[in-house]
């Protein structure tokens, strides 16, 4: 008998919402197989995962966990990842390059839209992935009740595996629909197998029809047997499931506690036997696994001692410690456990690993066998960002070294990006809310010891003038030897909205000589930079129509001065008005929140345009608005709190708008406070 070989590695990622318990199930999945001898506690800060200080402190996965074991002699790494929304592109690069997703999932039916943009994300990509209703042994909830919910947000059927044991309200165990065994469960220890509740089999024979039916729309020879009454084998069923599953056909759906163990056994054989192998993985990629070195980058650290990590999982060929790659040998080869990084002789095909100092290699980078990386094709887009926050040193000193964190925090984060200037030149970090900016900021101070000051940034106002008006300015100082001297004479017009600034020369004759005529252009440029509400002038139009100059004491910069003057003096006449910046702001939401949003939108003084069905995204809405900058504060929060978290929008400047009355009288006020402070 010839031995099967051994299974290349195998890397599975657990998603889902933030509370689904993501870390718990890893905690006991290690030690279901033997990778630890105990079961940490996400509450006591004692688990594998969530190592760091800022997760600990707000018992949330901030960044993916990686843990490695094997079991019934096969290698996996499991990756953990953040369940929250505005930490979601961790989370998505992680599942490029899983063989398979295991979507953990509350088992309350009214939260089950929170799945919808994970699973639509795995629908579109065809990343086989399976479900794990966790907290079994806190609920008393029907099957088919939260199936049916989860199937609303699932592009593809969702198959039942298997059927609660009850005992009253508490869950005690589970019958395999295929295999047809019924198991009690046991406290983080295999359960027991036992016969079947008579009370059960109805409910057993529906639900166990219900998968057969299913699976029979994907094979026509099963779809044969079941309408001649036929019996399939159980293996020929398994063989099926496994057939759907790897080609993201059906979602299995498995269901237990981590916290207790209860069905992690289970879950853990079905990965053993059903997930698709690494190369299958790669050919979904779209990648050649099997000419040399490859690997995809997934994710980038920079720690205290070993510098730049690239976290890559290996596709082909393999990489020895010390070994060359691009050139130059490698710094260092680890495996992640947990917050350990563990010293690695050799990364085979199907691994993953941490390789030191790829300097030139970013998240969602292919290393190909020359070892160069390239951008990987189909990598996730980093999302627009929802939230800014304007940053500086809490001492001038670091500006240098700020700049390199940012540097490396980005290289971390794609999610994150960097604005240089801003609306009165701030430094502008972008991120998708307030936990990740938050997240991003003690970054910067507990890993690159770089304290920073935060605040909300400006908003952009400007202002424009009503009517034109004619303005003379005369700049004269005499000193001792030469002095200085010019004299303009122009018209301040208002520009339509948009125009921007435009500059006429009008003089003849030579009143003044050509060559100060760009210093007295420079000048009204200079002035408009703050007009007589204190805010950057737009929309202008300035005619230079005469004015007379000194042979002697005339220069660019007396012009200069005189141009300045003349705008300084003579916009207040022009009836200044201010303009504040309107956004347009595109939500994506389920149509049972539609109404939330109109509600919110109003309360913000915004004004909807228009609202259509989302294309690919059955049950969705999009609704166009236009909104003030300045009622941005705090829109992404407010808004995922009215729609279970899953509801975003995306949002650019789209035009300048007149703002007057108490409010307008308010900005100005602030604005003048601010620059006498």
């Amino acid at each position: 008998m010839v031995a099967k070989p051994l299974a290349k590695p195998r890397v599975a990622a657990l998603v889902g919402p933030y509370t689904a318990g993501k870390t718990s199930l890893l905690e006991a999945l290690l030690f279901a197989a033997g990778a630890i001898p105990r079961k940490g506690s996400v509450a006591a800060g004692t688990s594998l995962g969530d190592n760091q200080a800022e997760a600990r402190s707000r018992q949330m996965t901030i960044e993916p966990n990686i843990a490695s074991f094997v079991y019934l002699g096969e290698s996996w790494s499991v990756i953990d990842c953040p369940g929250s929304v505005e930490l979601a592109q961790d989370a998505m690069a992680a599942l490029m390059v899983a063989d398979i997703a295991v979507v953990v999932a509350e088992p309350d039916p009214t939260r089950a839209v929170t799945l919808a943009p994970l699973l639509h994300f795995l629908d579109a990509r065809r990343i086989p992935h399976l479900l794990f209703v966790n907290k079994m042994d806190k609920s008393n909830l029907l099957m088919r009740d939260l199936l049916a919910a989860l199937q609303t947000v699932s592009a593809r059927p969702l198959v039942l595996r298997e059927v609660p044991i009850r005992d009253g309200e508490q869950v005690l165990g589970h019958v395999d629909l295929v295999s047809q065994r019924a198991y009690r469960w046991r406290e983080n220890t295999p359960s027991d197998l036992i016969a079947m509740p008579e009370s059960l089999r109805p409910r057993e024979a529906e639900a166990r029809q219900g998968l057969l039916e299913t699976i029979a729309d994907f094979d026509d020879a099963l779809l044969e047997q079941l309408l001649e009454d036929r019996i399939p084998p159980a293996e020929e069923i398994y063989a099926q499931l496994t057939r759907d599953l790897q080609q993201d056909l059906i979602v299995p759906v498995f269901f237990g506690s981590a916290e207790h163990g209860n069905g992690v056994q289970r879950l853990l054989k079905a990965l053993r036997h059903e997930a698709p192998e690494p190369a299958q993985t790669a050919a979904r990629l779209r990648l050649d696994a099997t000419a040399g070195f490859s690997a995809s980058v997934f994710k980038t650290l920079h720690q205290p001692h070993t510098g730049k990590l690239s976290l890559c999982r290996i596709w082909s060929g393999s990489l020895a410690e010390n070994a060359p790659l691009n050139g130059r040998r490698i710094a260092g080869l680890l495996r992640p456990m947990g917050s350990e990084m563990q010293k690695l002789a050799l990364a085979e095909p199907g691994m993953v690993a941490a390789i030191a100092k790829l300097d030139e290699a970013n998240t969602g980078d292919l290393i190909g066998s020359d070892g160069r990386p390239a951008p990987q094709p189909d990598w996730p887009a980093a999302p627009a960002p929802v939230l800014a926050l304007a940053l500086a040193p809490a001492d001038r000193k670091d500006e240098v070294k700020l700049t390199a964190a940012l540097h490396k925090l980005l290289e971390e984060d794609r999610a994150l990006s960097l604005e240089h200037g801003g609306a009165y030149g701030q430094l502008l970090l972008k991120g998708q809310g307030e936990i990740h900016l938050k997240l991003a900021v003690e970054r910067l101070q507990l890993r690159f010891n770089v304290s920073v000051r935060t605040t909300a940034p400006l908003c952009a106002y400007r202002e424009t003038i009503r009517h034109g008006a004619p303005y003379h300015a005369r700049f004269k100082r005499q000193s001792g030897g030469h002095g200085q001297f010019a004299d303009v004479k122009l018209h301040i017009d208002p520009q339509p909205r948009g125009a921007g600034y435009v500059f006429h020369n009008r003089v003849v004759g030579g009143a003044i000589p050509k060559n100060y005529i760009p210093a007295v252009d420079e000048g009204i440029r200079e002035a408009l930079q703050r007009g007589p509400l204190g805010f950057p002038v737009v929309d202008v139009a300035v005619s230079l129509l005469d004015g007379q100059s000194h042979a002697v004491d005339s220069s660019d910069q007396a012009f200069r001065t005189a141009g300045g003057m003349a705008m300084h003096e003579g916009l207040p006449n022009c009836g200044p008005v201010l303009l504040e910046p309107i956004q347009a702001v595109c939500f994506a939401v389920p149509n049972g929140f539609t109404a939330k949003v109109h509600a919110i939108v109003s309360s913000r003084r915004g004004h909807i345009l228009g609202m259509a069905a989302r294309e690919g995204w059955p049950g969705w809405d999009i609704i166009d608005c236009h909104m003030p900058e300045a009622e941005m504060a705090g829109l992404a929060t407010e808004l995922r709190s009215a729609t279970l978290g899953v509801g975003g929008f995306e949002a650019h400047f789209d035009h300048l708008q007149e703002l007057s009355g108490r409010l307008a009288d308010r900005v100005v006020e602030d604005r003048r406070r601010a620059l006498a402070a």
